[in-house]
């Protein structure tokens, strides 16, 4: 322990009472005011140090108020570093493990400084006894730790953020990494590349506005740190689901070490027209189990932040599968939780969250409850409540798994959507009628509690897992550059190699391959919900074959700027441009079989164009579908008009064997515009138009009459031409895993 005596006199620095709120280091008039939650300590000492990190002042803070300890040092400013040692009982068998000799960090700090550096003395124990955690360790951590910058967030303020009014049915969600999509942009400065700052340059926000998706969802950008045996094994925690601080920006995706960077970000997007989410881990942090690290929590007061097993507190619940269960349950906890969410929309201005393991949020003493104290003080919240509020609603506790059962304010990842369109698509047996409920966006899972499609986040693919591309070429998952014998990682994946594992120059197995990318997104932009990309995926990116890349902070884990796959890049900005196009792709509310002409709603036919019957459902080996999503152009809420009535027809073909279609005759979607499909072998180039009114019409009587005008359509393939359903041209034929997406205008037959 540093011997700094207290209240030194190298520097004209006076304590004085302070206030207990707010908590954190907070700028005020003369100085900065410092407070600290600590239930169970006997003593609090603010340590103050200099930009080297050396120590030069420390100031116990003897007024207390509710448990929480305070004072205001006159004459601090904004950039001061600092941290606290914590004095009280080191009893691990009854819960608590302070230790004054560890230099704690601020759980409400907003800036870090300095790296954190793995050495014995960050632990409360010694590590090399038989006694393990119940043994004290004396050596000092200060030397070891990053420090802890006071912040004066009023200039940040100043930096403009435009509102973006978006409901969350609107939206197309882009999963990407902070550091690791722009790592690799030629276009970015290099300086720049893999922080903060790059998510504002022109090349970033043109890459993502001509993609045409809405928002971005940041894997982890919290401060964060590896893992003990990560380091060990020469490996990083690259997604950052290992919380160091809540408030804190992680300090290595600053550039120019200003937390302000993130803001400027928030806002070049924003300018834009794109939303800003965050992925969040408020269920454990990267104090591990009980013989991980001292770095905060643990050493303030381990009994209130963490649930500790009941008959042996030297033990921690574990449902999250990362040691340790933040105590989430306990109000000061809980309000930390809360005052980081509103810091982050308030101050650094972004439009929401998705709560990794959020079953752990909902836990009560009793199990998983929707009406939690953390949904109830979510949902009042004036500011929280009206953000997009995303969950993984699922972990590893006992009745962990929660799909539909969050409160009506939240979506949900939709991980049965995932493995429903994957198996559909691998040609696995008896998928239609988990198909159809899953396109139509889960209504049996999110109807019954009054929640729209919305409720469902849909995904093929996402951080966690195989890319798209290698979902159609890997049968088993490669993840030996973990270092864990490949043991990790999902063991089920639903995917198919087509022959060969891995990349192959067989021509065959390529062209089913990139049929498969195209229908999966295909599938994914035209359910109903709301769709999340994973970055990278638009352009074939691989991590060849490991499942589980969350520590891969390399080539292989991040988006590679130069194997660009144009064609599958083009084809995932038509299906996005056509989602945006059609507002019956995203209904408010389901939909279901239209009862009046003009109704939204949405129909289900055999190959043979007939409605589909009980029995048909049932088929085992069927795997051919077409679905007609009819809506209004308008804006949803205003009076339908047969002007604004449109529909688009999917023919459907997940056999390995070539189909036949016929398209349903529908009173009113007689002529349909075939506008996409996915079975070209060559990569496909985005040849379609798309029309708000029809502009020409072909009838079987012209064809007939002019041999020119089918060989025009002939060669036009692809491009727009509109075919009435009962000519010639209502039979179609589709190859092996594929689909066909057409468009109609309401026409009304003249009695």
């Amino acid at each position: 322990m540093s011997s700094t005596a207290e209240c030194s006199s190298l520097h004209q620095w006076t304590l004085v009472a302070g206030s207990a709120f707010p908590l954190g280091a907070n700028v005020v008039e003369g100085g900065v005011n410092f407070s600290l939650f600590s239930a169970n300590a006997t003593k609090v000492v603010l340590c103050l140090f200099d930009a080297q990190h050396n120590e030069v002042a420390q100031f116990s803070l003897s007024a207390k108020t509710r448990h929480i300890w305070h004072g205001c040092i006159l004459g601090v400013s904004a950039g001061q570093r600092y941290g606290y040692r914590v004095y009280g009982p080191y009893q691990p068998e009854l819960g608590h493990r302070f230790n004054h000799h560890k230099l704690l960090l601020d759980p409400y700090a907003k800036q870090f400084d300095g790296e954190l550096v793995h050495h014995e003395a960050i632990y409360g124990y010694r590590s090399r006894t038989v006694k393990a955690d119940l043994s004290f360790s004396e050596l000092d951590s200060a030397p070891y730790m990053p420090k802890c910058v006071v912040v004066d967030t009023a200039p940040l303020k100043d930096i403009i953020i435009k509102p973006i009014k978006r409901s969350l049915a609107k939206s197309i969600i882009y999963e990407t990494h902070a550091k690791g999509f722009t790592q690799t942009c030629p276009n970015v400065p290099e300086l720049k590349r893999g922080k903060f700052a790059a998510l504002d340059e022109p090349a970033i926000i043109q890459y993502l506005t001509e993609l045409g998706i809405t928002a971005i969802e940041l894997l982890p950008v919290q401060a964060f740190a590896d893992e003990p045996f990560l380091i060990e094994k020469g490996l990083n925690n690259y997604w950052g689901y290992n919380t160091l601080g809540f408030f804190a920006p992680h300090p290595s995706y600053l550039s120019q070490a200003d937390i302000a960077e993130f803001r400027h970000a928030v806002s070049a997007l924003h300018q834009a027209g794109i939303e800003v989410i965050l992925d969040v881990v408020y269920n454990h942090t990267a104090e591990g189990n009980e013989l991980g690290p001292t770095y905060n929590f643990r050493g303030i007061d381990n009994a209130s932040y963490y649930r500790l097993m009941p008959n042996e507190p030297r033990k921690y619940i574990n449902d999250t599968g990362c040691g340790n269960t933040l105590n989430i349950n306990h109000p000061q906890v809980l309000m930390m939780v809360m005052d980081s969410l509103r810091y982050w929309i308030e101050v650094m201005g972004v439009d929401g969250f998705r709560f990794d393991l959020a079953s752990c949020l909902g836990r009560e003493a009793y199990g998983f409850d929707p009406g939690s104290g953390f949904f109830d003080a979510l949902m009042q919240d004036p500011v929280l409540c009206q953000v997009k509020l995303i969950a993984e609603p699922w972990d590893i506790g006992p009745g962990g798994y929660q799909l539909g059962n969050y409160p009506i304010g939240f979506s949900e990842w939709n991980d049965r959507y995932r493995d429903v369109m994957r198996r559909f698509w691998r040609g696995d047996d008896a998928m239609l009628s988990d198909f159809a409920k899953s396109f139509h966006g889960s209504s049996d899972v999110f109807e019954h509690g009054g929640r729209g499609p919305s409720a469902s986040i849909n995904f093929i693919t996402s951080h966690d897992g195989f890319t798209l591309r290698d979902l159609v070429s890997y049968q088993d998952k490669h993840n030996q550059a973990n270092g864990e014998q490949n043991r990790d990682g999902h063991q089920e994946n639903f995917s198919c190699n087509y022959g060969v594992e891995g990349d192959t120059s067989d021509s065959t197995i390529n062209q089913v391959r990139q049929r498969q990318q195209r229908n999966l997104l295909t599938t994914l932009l035209l359910s109903q919900g709301v769709p999340m990309l994973l970055a990278g995926d638009e352009v074939g990116q691989t991590q060849k074959g490991n499942n589980n890349a969350y520590c891969q902070d390399n080539p292989n884990g991040w988006f590679d700027w130069q194997a660009c796959d144009d064609g599958l890049l083009a084809f995932t900005k038509a299906l996005i441009a056509l989602r945006k196009r059609f507002p019956m792709l995203c209904h408010q509310q389901f939909i279901h079989q239209p009862h009046a002409e003009l109704d939204n709603g949405m129909m289900w036919f055999n190959r043979q164009g007939d409605p589909m019957s009980k029995a048909a459902w049932s088929e085992y080996h069927c795997k051919t579908l077409a679905v007609m999503i009819c809506g209004d152009l308008a804006e949803q809420g205003s009076m339908p008009t047969p002007c604004n009535a449109q529909a688009i027809l999917i023919l459907l073909n997940a056999d390995n064997c070539q189909q036949d279609f016929q398209l349903p005759h529908l009173a009113h979607f007689e002529h349909w515009q075939r506008v996409l499909d996915t079975q070209e072998d060559t990569p496909w180039q985005g040849e379609f138009e798309l029309f708000s009114t029809p502009k020409h019409l072909v009838t079987s009587a012209s064809i007939a009459a002019s041999a020119a005008d089918s060989q025009q359509l002939g060669i036009a393939n692809r491009k727009t031409s509109y075919l009435p359903s009962d000519s010639l041209a209502s039979h179609y034929q589709l190859q092996a895993h594929s689909l066909m997406i057409f468009h109609s205008h309401f026409s009304r037959r003249e009695s």
